[in-house]
């Protein structure tokens, strides 16, 4: 348990995001939840995630949980006052996170070449579709894009069907967690240098970083890995099974949980059997020896071939929907989920984090905040750091908006 008096290993840390829909609001919720101070700088419009839903009283639910622990400020980037305001930020910040096509912040006068000579010390994070160099990268890149041009979509589903999308945004997710993994290593390198650096990450790299069993077989003995459904890369049984009632998890694929699960059901024939009785065997004919499996276990409901996995050491689970994740007996005695409050709705539900500190406490503040609900505080906070920071008088049209123009992943 982490020590409620301590706290977040990142306290003290000041992160500016530019961010939008998933990539950098996930990066700096993460940095959030460690206790850094994150000021979520929105156009006047407003991130483009708060007008998707579901919603809860006119909030985007996504929005609230995705940008939990935040302060929400509004500059108009077009603006002389919202550059002013972003200036005296700058000024301040140890960090600037943003997920804009690249080379739209230094069309403002905000790139990290324009910034670096002023603060040295800044670390700078872009995240973007394909980088920010390269034949690909003034092309849009969303999350199904780096799915598919990473290879994740080749090798997701079942064979002769359509290809599929893996079913959460793979690709945004672990480039926010890249993202924020660069920016704490920067930060430790910053102790002993004095120096920031800048931080490129795409959505595509980060998906292809994936592929380690894929890398494998094609650089170890040239085979090009395609769908398997839900069954492993080089190993059976390991895989969903359908049994009586619906389909279970198994992972009897080494030499002693073949054994077990093979005693447990009464498969005895299989475990010599000339098939399968060794583990390279079992891959090769995984097709005849899972259709045996079901076969053998059809009368069996997922909750007894569960218990009795687990009574024998076999690794099985059931698969389960999001209200039973949500409701989830396991992960309420951990207390996975916590409350967060909102100025209008109240109580809200939040997603744990899965990084558990021994000394040091992850931050459970507000739910997403309103737009620009903190921009006259924090600016009169920044004003004295560099010129004056002020709202858009000489601002945009309203409809139009720098970030949201600029976006692509």
């Amino acid at each position: 348990m982490s020590d409620d008096s301590a706290p977040g290993p990142l306290s003290g840390v000041t992160v500016l995001e530019l961010g939008v829909f998933i990539a950098g609001p996930y990066a700096t919720m993460q940095l959030a939840d460690m206790g850094a101070r994150v000021i979520k700088i929105e156009p006047p419009g407003g991130d483009p995630m708060r007008a998707l839903g579901p919603f809860v009283d006119g909030e985007s639910s996504p929005f609230i949980r995705l940008n939990r622990n935040k302060e929400s400020i509004v500059l108009d980037l077009k603006s002389d006052a919202g550059r002013a305001g972003l200036h005296s930020l700058l000024a301040e910040a140890d960090v600037l996170v943003e997920n804009m096509r690249p080379g739209a912040l230094t069309k403002m006068g905000f790139g990290y070449e324009d910034l670096r000579e002023d603060h040295p010390d800044l670390i700078y994070a872009s995240a973007s579709g394909w980088g920010q160099d390269g034949p690909l990268a003034p092309l849009a890149g969303l999350d199904i894009m780096a799915q598919a041009r990473s290879g994740l979509m080749s090798i997701t589903g079942f064979p002769d069907q359509p290809p599929a999308k893996i079913g959460v945004p793979i690709s945004d997710l672990s480039t926010a967690l890249y993202v924020a993994l660069g920016i704490v290593s920067a930060l430790y390198e910053r102790r002993d240098s004095g120096q920031g650096q800048y931080l490129d990450v795409s959505l595509f790299e980060s998906a292809v970083s994936l592929a380690v069993w894929e890398a494998g077989g094609y650089f170890g003995a040239g085979t090009v890995s395609r769908p398997n459904g839900s069954a492993h890369q080089a190993q059976a049984p390991y895989q969903a099974i359908e049994v009586g009632d619906g389909f279970v998890t198994i992972g009897a694929n080494t030499p002693a949980t073949w054994t077990r699960f093979c005693s447990a059901f009464d498969l005895a024939d299989l475990e010599h059997h000339p098939k399968y009785a060794e583990p390279a065997l079992r891959f090769a004919n995984r097709e005849a020896l899972i259709a045996v499996i079901e076969d053998r276990l059809r009368a069996r409901t997922i909750a007894e071939v569960v218990e009795e996995m687990n009574r024998v050491g076999v690794p099985a689970a059931p698969i389960n929907d999001y209200e039973q994740v949500f409701t989830d007996a396991h992960l309420q005695q951990r207390n996975f989920f916590w409350a967060s409050q909102h100025p209008r709705l109240g109580e809200v539900t939040q997603l744990g984090n899965p990084m558990r500190f021994s000394r040091s406490q992850l931050t459970h503040g507000p739910a997403g905040p309103s737009l620009g609900a903190d921009t006259d505080r924090v600016l009169a906070e920044f004003a004295g750091s560099t010129g004056t920071a002020g709202s858009d008088s000489d601002s945009a049209p309203a409809g139009t908006d720098t970030i949201t123009e600029e976006v692509r992943s």
